[in-house]
């Protein structure tokens, strides 16, 4: 994921460029689901503060990067956007809230959580793979 002097240029010169907002999107993702998780605990006040300025920032980020982007890839994110963060989520949030036992819920969604944090860390080295596949070969 770009850092967000990446938004900075990305404002300055109003155009996405080459970057892939997915990763904002799955961030967000993310967040929200650990947010979820944080509400679902008695003692979960840290992992909801860190977690909802965490889905604000990238929020956000999602945001600019959507104004910025040319029509075919704003187009796209939008759909992916719609698909994760609303369809997704909601969808978890009802079956876990409406098909799970109050004691399964939070280790459903803590796996959930955890799942998506580990490939979220591991994508970038997915992408790394490749392309050192594509060199090598």
């Amino acid at each position: 994921m770009p850092e967000p002097t990446s938004f900075k240029s990305i404002v300055k010169k109003k155009s996405t460029e080459n970057f892939n907002g997915m990763s904002y999107i799955c961030t967000l993702l993310s967040t929200s689901l650990w947010t979820y998780y944080g509400l679902l605990k008695h003692d979960g006040m840290l992992t909801i503060t860190i977690n909802v300025a965490g889905a604000i920032l990238q929020a956000i980020y999602v945001i600019l990067f959507i104004i910025y982007a040319p029509k075919d890839s704003k187009v796209k994110h939008l759909k992916l956007a719609g698909i994760l963060n609303l369809g997704f989520y909601t969808t978890v949030v009802l079956i876990t809230f409406l098909a799970t036992h109050v004691s399964v819920r939070i280790t459903v969604i803590g796996f959930l959580c955890a799942g998506l944090t580990l490939v979220m860390y591991a994508s970038p080295l997915e992408s790394m793979i490749w392309e050192l596949l594509v060199t090598v070969s």
